[in-house]
């Protein structure tokens, strides 16, 4: 059975990072990055359970919460699109520093387009998985489109999300405005598996064609059939992980099935 261990490593803007190694039976094959969705944190169904089933296939995997999620330090608010790219270097990084070099790098929702963001200046990166990744990272202000116009004016307003009240900035816009994934995914020349489910509907699979249309070879697209945006069915967590381990196995230095 994986096991697993609570770190915590130093994220940017002074914060500290709460993370999860899940850690295969016997020691890893290869090891993994999972960057969890906008407002998720790395306990959300789609995190926790895909990495815990990605480490039963010899997989490791460091799930963390953004800053002022979860375990961490710092303040949600004050985090935007940049700041969550840089912490999957932060992530990275970490791991390097532990022995552990990140192979592949995993990201579900937001998490996704930022792992698209990231990987082209991750060393020794081999792969990359995206579940339910938007094309363009502005898509989450679909969430609170309500309230931008408060949110303009006053610069911020408290927004109701995930059940919980969370404050959106005005710098959060300009910034996830200002990233256009194209010239990272035109020129990440890694393999590329592209995960999506054709009833999402927080993220529609549009978003699914967008990324894999951009992509270079050799580049894979799944169906995840029957499951929801934030898959919180444990069936479809655990069948994702399955087609990740095995699709991984082709490119990971020792992973398997």
């Amino acid at each position: 059975m994986p096991t697993f261990e609570s770190v915590s490593f130093p994220g940017v803007n002074g914060t500290s990072l709460a993370g999860t190694l899940d850690v295969p039976d016997g020691g890893a094959s290869s090891w993994a990055v999972f960057c969890h969705g906008f407002t998720l944190g790395k306990n959300s169904a789609a995190a926790s359970r895909i990495s815990k089933a990605l480490a039963a296939h010899g997989i490791g995997v460091l799930r963390y919460d953004a800053a002022g999620l979860g375990g961490s330090s710092g303040a949600w608010e004050d985090g935007t699109f940049s700041t969550k790219i840089a912490d999957i270097h932060s992530a990275v990084s970490f791991m390097q520093a532990q022995g552990r070099p990140v192979s592949l790098l995993v990201g579900h929702s937001l998490g996704g387009a930022a792992v698209l963001a990231a990987a082209p200046e991750v060393e020794g990166l081999v792969a990359v998985v995206t579940i339910a990744a938007p094309y363009r990272p502005d898509h989450v202000v679909h969430l609170f489109e309500d309230e931008m116009q408060t949110i303009k004016a006053a610069g911020s307003a408290e927004v109701e999300l995930g059940g919980r009240s969370l404050r959106i900035r005005d710098e959060l816009l300009h910034d996830l405005a200002a990233h256009d994934l194209a010239g990272c995914i035109r020129g990440l020349h890694l393999p590329l598996l592209v995960m999506h489910s054709p009833t999402d509907n927080t993220v529609g699979i549009e978003n699914a064609s967008e990324i894999f249309s951009m992509a270079r070879h050799p580049r894979n697209f799944i169906s995840l059939e029957g499951s929801d945006h934030l898959m919180v069915d444990r069936a479809q967590t655990h069948r994702a992980a399955a087609i990740i381990a095995a699709w991984a196995a082709i490119y990971l230095p020792g992973a398997g099935i």
